[in-house]
């Protein structure tokens, strides 16, 4: 596979780059504050995850076929455009998602239960503000490392109470599988209360804040996955999330699809 492979073709939204045998990095570059789209998540992170975990299982069965209990090690690292450090990603394109049926079921939904159970640990690099969607899309990631706030003011926020949108199930799905305290949950989803990283690393969704730029964010995610690639090394990594987290993974799953014609040729046309 050759890298750095753009996403989609034509008009890339992100980029999946393979800077280590076992490491994988996807950058979000969708205007300043990657905003999340239909065409960004169905077009460029599931493709790019298409393309990790196959370029990552091709390692995994030669290892096993030359018995090399060292093969088959593996990481992704997703972080927000990298030559700025005030987003990570600043939530859904709201605008032109909240009127599309399919979205949630059939766009972020699967993204989401996708990074629940990615065969390989995945890990979230906020290098600046990380909002609503992205928020999410954060803790469906393993592990979180973000910058401290020092450099530029970084919040972590759901903020769906303050502009009047109800959430999906499948927040909740998320949210209950990554933060196991009732008054963080009550915080998070019915106050939308604005995190600092401080805050985040205090309550637990946080693993690790960083002083710096997104180089140092990012260097910091690097020695993560370093330390947690081989993980990866048996295969089971993925299987043991989706029985973890089946519950939540039940909840994700369960946003209604209400369907028409209409509704249906546009899912078709989006597919084919």
């Amino acid at each position: 596979m050759s890298y750095p492979l753009s996403l989609p073709a034509g008009n890339p939204l992100v980029t999946l780059t393979n800077p280590k045998p076992h490491l994988w990095v996807i950058e979000l570059h969708n205007g300043q504050d990657a905003r999340l789209t239909v065409e960004l998540v169905d077009q460029g992170l599931k493709p790019a995850l298409d393309a990790a975990e196959k370029h990552w299982r091709q390692q995994w069965r030669a290892a096993q076929k030359a018995k090399d209990k060292e093969g088959g090690k593996g990481a992704l690292i997703i972080v927000g455009r990298r030559d700025q450090d005030k987003f990570f990603s600043n939530g859904l394109d709201f605008a032109n998602v909240v009127n599309n049926p399919n979205f949630f079921p059939l766009t972020f939904n699967p993204l989401l239960s996708r990074l629940m159970t990615f065969p390989i640990p995945v890990i979230a690099a906020i290098n600046g503000h990380c909002f609503a969607g992205g928020f999410m899309l954060s803790l469906a990631c393993d592990y979180r490392v973000m910058t401290d706030g020092t450099k530029r003011n970084a919040w972590l926020c759901m903020n769906e109470v303050h502009f009047g949108a109800v959430w999906p199930v499948s927040f909740t799905g998320v949210l209950r599988a990554k933060v196991g305290d009732s008054n963080t949950h009550r915080k998070i989803a019915l106050e939308g209360h604005r995190f600092t990283p401080q805050d985040g690393l205090k309550a637990g969704f946080l693993d690790h804040l960083v002083s710096g730029s997104t180089d140092d964010v990012l260097a910091k995610a690097e020695q993560l996955a370093d330390s947690v690639s081989s993980l990866a090394n048996t295969g089971v990594w993925g299987l043991i999330k989706a029985d973890l987290y089946r519950d939540s993974l039940e909840w994700v799953a369960k946003d209604r699809r209400m369907t028409n014609a209409f509704i249906e040729d546009a899912a078709a046309k989006a597919r084919l």
